[in-house]
């Protein structure tokens, strides 16, 4: 393994998250705020170990299998860990627990936190918090690679291993193009978020945090209230929208801008199911909820509607303290945890795709018991699914529901209730944010102890770099040369 390589490709990713940290810190200074600092002595250290560990990366060659994903799972720790140093040194945080816990909840776009009074806070901070979704929302590695396109096969063992879905869509023959597309579609919604949250009067600061948090299928907010802070009808349809556009293919995003035709979304199998199943619970949840303090049917439709879209995304936003509704709506909610956005989207755990897969295996099954001499191939879109994918995401599905099964063990055995424990576990592995019980929407994770708050964080990683990635480190083969 090619170690000098492997440097030199975290110093370039360390160099991005400090300069990235100056952006915080313009905000801190317009608002005179005390965490100026914090963020200049942050971007600093981390551009100067970035700077430190940097060589020329195009003379050791190409990037083989091995080192990408030391890259990858490498990039997103020192990520998290660097991106500790604001919270610490500004004084958000004395434990290096809780900011750890902050950092990869903001990286991985979990949207869990430790903090309770959020509004408390220095602007800089609370942009840093949103800026660390949108870096992570696209991802970090996927951003590496559009900056340096001299990568060749490294960047695509790289993009291959962060990007969430069972298969990476390759937009254009160069992998670091396809990167670049991705990006540029990424900050042209961004755009038109921010404006129209604006319009709709959301000061621009908290317009463009809360673009990060939806993009990115985040979920921090500026307010302890979260997105209810404002209640306006407004707001909260266009944080639907762009939720749901956040939880689809980006590819089929850009596909949409190129062709002006909205056509490529319904001919896509996989964004059929998922707008199916977010109406069918919407339906669902609207008539469940409609007795329980709404005053309208279109405040009960909205209500549910962002709730579900929020959930089902990732994303953790919330207007209601859902903890609250009744026990079907809340058992939808969990379900929703388990199924997530569309491969290819920002949003996290196990993925529409998938489900998908493993729906039509399950029908194929039962067609061989009725006819076992039959030939049956199994097709999406018109193309072949062999079995070498139906096997991988077979054995996705069990390694997650094994680890969740595992976590939820563990957490009960610090002290838990078992609802909290199972919930805890389900909203950072699929990257949801809050659970249910004591991390609830209104609630927050402080109280879990130093230890639960490193595995819960360790779960995050595993989230969204969708297990396969973090995992394959752990063999022993893995270092043998």
């Amino acid at each position: 393994m090619n170690y000098q390589k492997i440097i030199n490709s975290l110093g370039i990713i360390l160099m991005i998250i400090g300069i990235s940290m100056v952006f915080p810190l313009l905000w801190s200074l317009y608002y005179g705020d005390s965490d100026c600092r914090a963020f200049f002595l942050s971007s600093c250290i981390t551009l100067f170990v970035g700077f430190v560990s940097y060589k020329d990366t195009e003379a050791e060659g190409n990037i083989q299998n091995k080192e990408a994903f030391c890259i990858v799972v490498m990039g997103w720790l020192l990520a998290s860990c660097f991106g500790t140093l604001p919270y610490l040194l500004s004084g958000t945080f004395s434990s290096f627990a809780d900011a750890f816990f902050e950092t990869m909840s903001g990286f991985t776009t979990t949207g869990a936190s430790v903090l309770s009074n959020i509004e408390g806070l220095p602007h800089g901070v609370l942009f840093w918090r949103s800026f660390t979704h949108w870096l992570g929302g696209m991802g970090i590695i996927v951003l590496f690679v559009a900056l340096l396109s001299s990568l060749g096969t490294g960047g695509a063992q790289m993009f291959r291993a962060e990007s969430p879905g069972p298969v990476s869509e390759k937009i254009k023959p160069r992998i670091s193009e396809t990167a670049k597309i991705l990006w540029y579609t990424y900050l042209m919604l961004t755009i038109l978020e921010t404006i129209l949250l604006c319009l709709f009067g959301m000061p621009l600061f908290d317009a463009l945090c809360h673009t990060f948090g939806t993009l990115a299928t985040g979920g921090f907010s500026t307010k302890n209230a979260s997105v209810g802070y404002y209640s306006s009808p407004g707001i909260e349809w266009v944080i639907i929208i762009f939720m749901f556009l956040s939880g689809a293919n980006f590819a089929l995003h850009y596909h949409a801008f190129r062709a002006k035709s909205l056509k490529g979304y319904w001919r896509n199998s996989e964004f059929k199911v998922y707008s199916c199943i977010i109406l069918i619970v919407i339906v669902l949840i609207t008539f469940n909820i409609n007795t329980d303090g709404y005053k309208s049917l279109g405040e009960s439709i909205r209500g549910a509607a962002f709730q579900v879209v929020s959930i089902i995304t990732t994303t953790g936003y919330a207007t209601v303290d859902f903890d609250r509704w009744s026990s079907l709506s809340k058992a939808i909610l969990i379900t929703l945890m388990f199924i997530g956005g569309c491969a290819g989207s920002t949003g996290g755990s196990i993925k529409v795709g998938r489900i998908l897969v493993l729906l039509k295996q399950t029908k194929l099954e039962l067609q061989r018991s009725l006819h076992p001499r039959a030939i049956l191939n199994m097709k999406i879109d018109r193309k072949n699914i062999n079995d070498g994918v139906v096997v991988n995401i077979l054995q996705f599905f069990f390694i997650y529901i094994a680890i969740g099964l595992a976590g939820t063990i563990f957490m009960a055995s610090l002290g838990l209730d078992l609802v909290t424990a199972f919930t805890s576990v389900a909203a950072t592995l699929g990257n949801v944010g809050p659970g249910m019980g004591l991390v609830g929407p209104t609630q927050n994770y402080a109280f879990i102890p130093d230890v639960g708050k490193y595995v819960l964080s360790f779960f995050m990683l595993l989230g969204r770099l969708e297990l396969y990635t973090v995992l394959v480190l752990f063999l022993p083969s893995f270092w043998r040369k």
